[in-house]
């Protein structure tokens, strides 16, 4: 057997280190075979009693779910748009749910005022306007001063900071501070003051930045308006409060313990001075005027001139010579007021040169106030003067640099621009800052020489007759002009002598009436100004002086202002149509005519005669002008003829007699008419003899009563003839002719009208007859016999001037006549009398019994009551005793 052979060592495989594998394109490759799994599956964990929406069901919450108190948390957030975006949910939730801030107010204001000093600007605006918008207006009522003082440490912190932008912002959350609680400066008037001053230093930062320096000084100027001030001399009255119209106060007028601010308000001016300077080159270097820098030069000056008033009307006790010394004065006389005016380099546009003319007129002012104080020089006074006289006129007044260095400017030119004529934002510029110029013009007038005295006078004149009527600016001039008439009010004040104020003082007196139909019943409240200045006059105007004689003049002008009839058209005044203070005013007026004339008293009974008039105004209108008569100011036919006016021509509607209607005062004024009728017998009877009295007005009422006048005008002048006769009467015995042929129509009417149960209504109208029967019986037997006459005529007509209005018809006049009978024989007196005249009566009895044959048809009905009421009469006739 043959032995195999052992494979050879060449023939054995070798081991491989590293498989290569080929690997396709675009193929992911796989991951390594040691690669760490870092998947982390697992299960959540649901654990219903620990959720987080139960704990906060019943909450109120912002619209990402967070409630109060998770958003003031989140206010102190190293993340500046965390903090903003609380806040904003703050402001949304406290919109949404104002219940929260007020259970929450204290909280949420000591977590808010961190954010005051905050590093983001962003959320320092967003904390502003929630302050603004839901804070401060949702506290309004609570106990603010303790709120305030939450505010203020850090407020005062955020001043020092040492980041302007963030002390800017501290100034304005003072302001809005200030807005909602002003006692808050008097608290803290000193530190604020000196935090102003301390920013105001730091020019080169404002310089930069105007707009937050514009904000800034807005700030200063609401802050100083609380300082307390008196108003210049010539806006006191005579309790010395009286304010100029249409201008209401900007500061409180009682001293609040700011006395003790004094040298650091000196401080502050002569900063603000400086700040003034500094703009100076900024003026004359800018082409133009910009918005940012106008607002703040304007809120310097104003700043300035309130702390100037300060000084000199509001440290009491303190002499203003003390604080207006040397060390203000001067800085004020050479830097503020020695750059006056104010001038553009280049051509300005409108808006342009209304921001040059209103701050030279904060520079007018603050110069006027200080101008007994620092002794201008003449050129400085006439330059104020100058510009003055052309403010007052409509136009800008511009002064070049002159070569002579006085005071920095000289008058050189004068470049004008007409502002009346100019656009509307420019004329309402114009009015509205011209306006702060009028107080002083009293002064100005009474101090200056006479050449300015006649030129500032006739600028006033010219501003007050050209503005409109209806501005603030007209009620502005208005005020001065009853300074410069009747200054301070006093009654015992000394006539102006000189002949140029003379002739402007009639000039606007003159112009009151006019300027009275010119604003009709459009603007009550200026009406009432004017009024109330007319009033004033006439009762400051003494017997011999100026006044006097102009106010009477006035009356001849103010006739159309009540009313005015042409061609028998009336044509009433805007007197109707102003509310009852304004009329109370203008009745007010009359009294004080020392000799009211006819023509005026006419316009005013047509007023009184018109049914749209309340009658209130009417018996106003009647007190005033009888107590007018009283004092002599009315003759005393003009008296009378106004009365008997208003009886004979007083329109009664409903026209007929009807008790029902009478007692709705909507559809009728009988009412009215009787207290009326009543008033005027009263008056009459007050006014002196009355024997002379009915002399006077015998033939005058009876010629009014033949004229057939309605039914009540007539029982109204029967009711003056009774007032003022006597018994036995003292008729004339024409007017008793006249008498007897009027009342039997007179009676028929009345009696046809009114229902026999109706005792009231008809013995009103009645009892006038009766009482002139009982005082002459010869006037019933006339009357009688008329009546009797009337029935036996065949043509049943009574004479032409008694014609019936209402008994018409024969059956009604037969009627009508029974109807009286009775009625006469119902009151005891006229029976008495009505006994005397037997043959009479039984003569009327007759005529009425031939008549009740086929002469008068009748229905059955008509038939029956006619021969019930007829034997009745009978009745009464028999039984009645003799006399």
């Amino acid at each position: 057997m043959v032995r195999s052979k052992a494979p050879s060592k060449k023939q054995q495989k070798k081991g491989i280190d590293f498989k290569k594998i080929k690997r396709k394109l675009g193929r992911k490759l796989p991951p390594p075979k040691n690669a760490t799994n870092t998947e982390i599956k697992s299960k959540a964990i649901v654990l219903p009693e620990q959720s987080v929406a139960t704990n906060k069901e019943g909450l109120a919450v912002s619209k990402k779910g967070l409630t109060l108190k998770e958003l003031l948390q989140q206010t102190s957030h190293h993340n500046a748009k965390v903090r903003r975006d609380a806040l904003m949910g703050i402001k949304d939730l406290v919109l949404n749910h104002p219940a929260e801030l007020r259970l929450h107010r204290y909280a949420v204001i000591e977590k808010l005022r961190e954010r005051i000093s905050d590093d983001d600007k962003v959320v320092r605006e967003a904390l502003y306007q929630l302050f603004k918008s839901e804070i401060f207006p949702g506290c309004a009522e609570d106990n603010q001063g303790l709120l305030i003082s939450l505010l203020m440490t850090y407020i005062f912190n955020a001043m020092t900071n040492l980041a302007i932008d963030i002390r800017l912002m501290a100034f304005k959350f003072f302001d809005l501070v200030v807005q909602y609680y002003p006692p808050c400066f008097s608290l803290y008037a000193e530190k604020i003051l000196q935090s102003y001053e301390d920013i105001l230093r730091k020019n080169q930062y404002y310089l930069e930045d105007k707009g937050k320096l514009r904000t800034t000084l807005s700030g200063l100027v609401r802050c100083l308006s609380l300082l307390p001030s008196k108003k210049p001399e010539s806006e006191k009255g005579i309790s010395g409060d009286r304010m100029i119209h249409a201008f209401e106060p900007d500061a409180p007028t009682a001293n609040t313990g700011f006395s003790t601010i004094i040298k650091k308000l000196k401080e502050l001016v002569l900063v603000l001075i400086n700040c003034f300077q500094d703009f100076i080159p900024l003026l004359i270097s800018m082409p133009q005027l910009d918005a940012q820098s106008f607002d703040c030069i304007l809120s310097i000056l104003q700043s300035i001139d309130i702390a100037v008033r300060f000084f000199i009307y509001g440290t009491h006790g303190v002499a203003p010579e003390s604080i207006c010394n040397q060390t203000l004065s001067s800085p004020l006389s050479k830097k503020l007021l020695g750059v006056f005016p104010l001038y553009p380099k280049h051509h300005l546009s409108v808006k342009e040169d209304d921001r040059y003319f209103i701050l030279n007129i904060v520079i007018t002012e603050i110069f006027l106030h200080l101008r007994e104080w620092i002794c201008p020089s003449a050129n400085v006074i006439e330059k104020f003067l100058e510009f003055i006289e052309n403010a007052l006129l409509g136009t800008v007044g511009f002064l070049k640099p002159s070569c002579i260095p006085l005071s920095g400017f000289f008058l050189n030119l004068l470049i004008e621009v007409k502002i009346c004529s100019s656009t509307r934002s420019g004329k309402a510029a114009w009015e509205k800052h011209v306006s702060s110029l009028l107080p002083f013009i009293p002064k100005l007038a009474s101090e200056v020489e006479t050449r300015w005295q006649s030129r500032i006078l006739e600028s006033f004149t010219q501003t007050f007759k050209g503005c409109n009527p209806e501005s603030s600016l007209k009620l502005a001039c208005l005020s001065m002009i009853e300074e410069m008439l009747i200054p301070n009010g006093d009654k015992h004040y000394t006539e102006a002598s000189d002949t140029v104020v003379l002739d402007f003082q009639t000039l606007w007196i003159r112009e009151l009436p006019l300027l009275l139909m010119l604003l009709g019943d459009r603007q009550p409240s200026s009406s009432q100004v004017v009024l109330r200045l007319l009033l004033r006059i006439g009762q400051f105007s003494g017997s011999n002086s100026f006044l006097f004689w102009e106010y009477e003049n006035t009356q001849f002008a103010l006739g159309e202002f009540y009313s005015t009839c042409e061609e028998g058209n009336i044509y009433y005044g805007p007197f109707m149509r102003l509310p009852r203070d304004c009329q109370e005013l203008s009745i007010c007026c009359l009294y004080y005519f020392s000799n009211l004339s006819a023509l005026l008293l006419k316009s005013v009974a047509l007023c009184c005669l018109c049914p749209e008039l309340e009658p209130f105004v009417s018996f106003r209108i009647i007190e005033v002008l009888h107590a007018a008569y009283k004092a002599g100011h009315i003759q005393i036919a003009d008296h009378i003829s106004f009365f008997m006016t208003l009886l004979s021509r007083f329109k009664v509607f409903p026209e007929n007699i009807d008790p029902v209607r009478e007692s709705d005062v909507k559809v009728s004024n009988h009412g009215a008419f009787k207290s009326l009728t009543s008033v005027l017998c009263s008056y009459l009877s007050q006014m002196g003899d009355s024997s002379v009295v009915l002399q006077i007005l015998d033939k005058a009422i009876i010629g009014l009563i033949l004229l057939q006048p309605p039914l009540d005008n007539a029982c109204a002048m029967l009711r003056v003839l009774i007032v003022l006769d006597s018994k036995p009467t003292r008729l004339s015995e024409q007017s008793i002719i006249a008498l007897s042929n009027f009342l039997p129509g007179y009676l028929m009417d009345v009696v046809h009208c009114i229902p026999e149960d109706d005792v009231h209504t008809w013995r009103y109208y009645l009892l006038p007859c009766f009482f002139l029967f009982d005082r002459s019986n010869k006037i019933l037997k006339l009357v009688l016999d008329v009546i009797g006459s009337f029935l036996t005529d065949s043509n049943l007509s009574l004479p032409s001037d008694t014609s019936t209005r209402y008994a018409t018809d024969s059956l009604s006049r037969i009627n009508a006549t029974i109807s009286l009978l009775l009625l006469m024989y119902k009151d005891i007196k006229v029976q008495k009398i009505i006994s005397l005249f037997r043959t009479e009566v039984s003569s009327i009895l007759q005529s009425i019994a031939s008549l009740q044959s086929s002469e008068v048809k009748m229905t059955l009905e008509e038939r029956h009551r006619f021969r019930c009421s007829f034997e009745q009469l009978k009745v009464v006739t028999s039984t009645s005793p003799a006399g």
